[in-house]
């Protein structure tokens, strides 16, 4: 009787130490799950964390070019806000300009001068298919001097003959990582892209323009780019950006330069424009403020 109650204590012992060892392993098991998921799940919060939809900018600028154009000849300050999907494929925005001088606008009804600043707000969208290739779409949006010069401002309107709306589709592909291949095409003759005929009749320019850049030279804080562009249509005698049907607009080169402003690099871009059609050269200065 004695050895039976001493192999039963020993049989309960036994299999009490199998549910100690059970449990504990089913504890340890649970905590160590808890703790990869604790892991991973901190680093998606991290992940989550890190991405940020909307981004702000803001450049000070001497003057305003764009495609061999001096938009507008004295100081301004450009801004935008936009939104890039988490992938960092595409981008929605909007870009404003506004300047601190005026320019003159004549009056089409009194035929006198009138002063005008510098304005324009206008949307942008991308999207990049990889690290090489992209595609863009701009409305253009320069409403410089429009009630100044008598007509009724519409922002929303793109009638031809009213001079301040546009859009353009834009392609760009890099064929090295410091050479871009951008081609630009504005659709339907907008802002004045049109040709008058014999009959009176607007036929649309449907100008396009293609520019070829590429980083010649660079080190730890400072880059040179040399970029050449052209326009030309395949339908009228006249272009957007020429008085011919086609003629290279915009020769230059921009130099960056990173300078260091109480722990912060701020970008500076000194651009020197040529263009031999209008005869005209320029010098262009832009801070990126941030």
């Amino acid at each position: 009787m004695e050895k039976l109650f001493t192999f039963s204590i020993l049989s309960f012992n036994k299999e009490k130490k199998r549910k100690t060892i059970f449990i504990t392993l089913c504890a340890l098991l649970f905590l160590s799950s808890y703790v990869t998921f604790s892991q991973e799940d901190k680093m998606e919060v991290e992940e989550e964390n890190k991405y940020v939809p909307f981004s702000i900018g803001a450049h000070l600028k001497n003057m305003h070019t764009w495609h061999g154009f001096v938009v507008h000849p004295g100081a301004m300050i450009a801004t935008n806000i936009e939104f890039n999907s988490k992938n960092k494929k595409f981008t929605f925005g909007f870009w404003g300009g506004a300047s601190f001088s005026k320019v003159d606008v004549k009056n089409i009804n009194t035929g006198v001068n009138e002063s005008a600043y510098y304005k324009e707000v206008s949307i942008y969208t991308k999207y990049r298919f990889s690290d090489k290739f992209f595609i863009e779409a701009v409305s253009h949006n320069n409403y410089t001097g429009v009630e100044e010069r008598g007509d009724k401002l519409e922002y929303w309107s793109y009638d031809k003959t009213q001079g301040y709306n546009f859009v353009d589709l834009n392609f760009g592909y890099n064929i090295t990582p410091n050479t871009l291949l951008y081609f630009a095409t504005i659709i339907g003759g907008g802002s004045g892209d049109y040709e008058v005929q014999d009959n009176g009749d607007l036929e649309n320019s449907w100008t396009h323009y293609f520019e070829v850049s590429s980083k010649v030279w660079q080190n730890k804080n400072s880059s040179l780019s040399l970029f050449a562009g052209g326009a030309w249509s395949f339908i009228t005698d006249k272009t957007f950006y020429t008085e011919g049907a086609g003629n290279i607009i915009n020769v230059g080169a921009t130099f960056n330069k990173q300078f260091a402003v109480f722990k912060h690099n701020i970008p500076v871009d000194v651009t020197l424009m040529w263009n031999p059609e209008q005869e005209k050269t320029v010098v262009q200065l832009d801070v990126t403020l941030f």
